[in-house]
């Protein structure tokens, strides 16, 4: 039982540790930013620098926001390998889960960028990252409330909630085979929370009081009592306020 506790105090704290890296990352890019705002600059160009810049610092974003989330879902996985181990089958390091996870991910940071390069193309997107049409943003909001409705957001959220059963339902052996959890978690965990990731777009990609507050609301939906009245309380505000901007 000792060790067990302490396999669970040190995934927990790996964890946070990535988190935490990930969130020093974000605050270095948002400082980045400020420091730039109301200079003179030329609009920026799209060079493949500048593009593995984005998915970076999206990627960082992602990570920061997204792993806090996952530790029901870390710590059921390393149970079952922590029994494994002591039965001495083959087990697997969570590190492989959690690599798995961020490849979903850094796919959707992938999008984001390119979603990103059509917005600033489009003329609605400032150098600051923040939508130049109140439409735009009442727009995304709109849709993100009513997202939270969906038949899909049910289930992607469901899963997400349900971390035993997750494993239990999903299980591979081997590393491959972890990654590829991992990466099927991170995708009910992007089906869950894409629509409130792209809010950034309408309040500025790096605002980090709307980043910390889409990180809270996203922990409250997965790891709090009530999911459902949670997750229709959220669509109901999101979609009142995307009204509110289109009037």
């Amino acid at each position: 039982m000792a060790q067990a506790a302490q396999e669970k105090v040190l995934i927990g704290a790996s964890v946070a540790l990535v988190a935490a890296l990930a969130w020093v990352l974000t605050l270095m890019h948002a400082n980045g930013m400020h420091a730039m705002d109301g200079m003179d600059m030329e609009p920026q160009g799209w060079s493949v620098a500048r593009v593995a810049e984005l998915f970076g610092m999206w990627l960082a974003m992602m990570s920061a926001m997204m792993l806090p989330a996952t530790f029901p879902m870390t710590n059921a996985f390393a149970a079952i390998n922590q029994r494994r181990r002591e039965r001495e089958t083959p087990y697997v390091a969570t590190a492989f889960f959690v690599a798995g996870y961020l490849i979903a991910w850094a796919a959707f940071s992938a999008l984001a960028v390119l979603v990103q390069w059509g917005l600033e193309s489009a003329g609605l997107l400032n150098e600051m990252m923040a939508a130049t049409s109140t439409t735009l943003s009442g727009v995304l909001f709109l849709v993100a409330g009513l997202y939270q409705w969906t038949p899909l957001k049910e289930v992607c959220l469901a899963r997400c909630r349900s971390p035993v059963g997750f494993v239990l339902t999903e299980w591979r052996d081997g590393p491959l085979g972890a990654i590829v959890m991992g990466l099927r978690h991170g995708m009910f965990c992007v089906g869950c929370c894409a629509a409130l990731m792209l809010l950034l777009f309408a309040v500025a990609v790096m605002n980090l009081l709307w980043v910390a507050a889409l990180c809270v609301l996203v922990m409250a939906e997965k790891l709090l009592p009530g999911g459902r009245i949670l997750r229709h309380a959220i669509g109901a505000g999101l979609t009142v306020a995307g009204i509110v901007l289109l009037l």
